[in-house]
């Protein structure tokens, strides 16, 4: 297994050993005491799967409070994932790193709590997992504009389908500090 860091500090792509041979493959997707001896010492709670087509972008969450961490991966087809950092004082707040995650690239990416995450298909259709540092939490999501042009993420597609939650996102600059997570070194 191997941790590489990304442009963004805490931001981790993670490169599991895969055993393959003409029957397919085996790769361990988590295991604690393993993470924790590379510097990924985490608590989840929760697992969550998402099935999407081609052209979808769901994001970009965040909670405040209960902010999450999130271990993601693909299990089938390709997305194109982003972490943007929305911590409150943060010397990286508004940059945003972005990773593509297939399963057959059989990557994943930590992203910490105060990052808000999201994703477009790029494959004609995705099963994305992901593991949460903590519960969801409705009263504290928000949802981030995907096309916010401060952050100018380049996506993979210009005319996403998008839910009616994530249409009516927010431009970062709108959201008051005080509604952020704080930036802790």
């Amino acid at each position: 297994m191997n941790f590489r860091e990304t442009t963004l500090p805490d931001v981790m792509i993670i490169e599991p050993d895969v055993h393959g041979d003409e029957r397919g493959f085996f790769k361990e997707t988590w295991n604690r005491q393993r993470y924790a001896e590379l510097g990924l010492e985490r608590d989840f709670v929760q697992d969550n799967v998402s099935f999407s087509r081609r052209g979808i972008l769901r994001g970009l969450h965040f909670q405040n409070p209960n902010p999450q961490g999130k271990l993601v991966q693909v299990l089938q087809g390709e997305v194109y994932d982003v972490a943007v950092d929305v911590r409150a004082g943060s010397p990286h707040f508004g940059r945003w790193v972005g990773v593509t995650l297939s399963a057959q690239n059989h990557l994943q990416l930590y992203i910490p709590e105060g990052f808000a995450h999201g994703f477009c298909v790029t494959s004609e259709t995705a099963l994305f997992c992901y593991k949460c540092t903590d519960f969801y939490n409705a009263k504290a999501e928000y949802s981030l504009r995907w096309n916010d042009p401060d952050l100018a993420i380049e996506w993979s597609v210009a005319d996403p389908e998008l839910s009616a939650k994530d249409e009516a996102g927010c431009l970062l600059q709108d959201i008051p500090r005080a509604s952020l997570p704080l930036y802790r070194k």
